[in-house]
């Protein structure tokens, strides 16, 4: 069994920024950020190989959020910036065992308790 814990949410207002974080209690094959607002399904927001750092975002994200690793901390990221309101959400650290770059919730084997990201207009 994975455990996962994310940290780095908070409030910030339109336009700032936020690093979210997330530990693993072991190496897997991928992880990604999920997020989900007040009564919507949870959404991909990024994803990355472990082993060579590919990646993949959602088109809401790319330009405005990285996702990064750090293998040897066992350490996921995800750098937000020019953040907006739309962004809220609780944000999910997930992992799997498999290579594959997905968006597809039903993939990842493990998944953190959620972090809450509020951005105020």
């Amino acid at each position: 069994q994975v455990h996962l814990e994310e940290s780095g949410g908070g409030l910030v207002q339109a336009g700032g920024s936020l690093r979210l974080s997330c530990r693993t209690s072991e190496r897997t094959g991928s992880m990604a950020w999920f997020r989900q607002a007040p009564g919507k399904e949870r959404e991909f927001v990024a994803a990355i190989r472990l082993r060579d750092g590919t990646t993949d975002y959602t088109d809401s994200a790319k330009g405005r959020f990285t996702i990064s690793r750090d293998n040897a901390k066992r350490a996921l990221y995800l750098q937000m910036n020019r953040l907006k309101p739309e962004d809220t959400a609780v944000y999910y650290c997930a992992a799997s065992t498999s290579l594959i770059l997905t968006g597809i919730v039903s993939t990842y084997d493990y998944w953190g308790q959620g972090t809450q990201v509020t951005v105020s207009s």
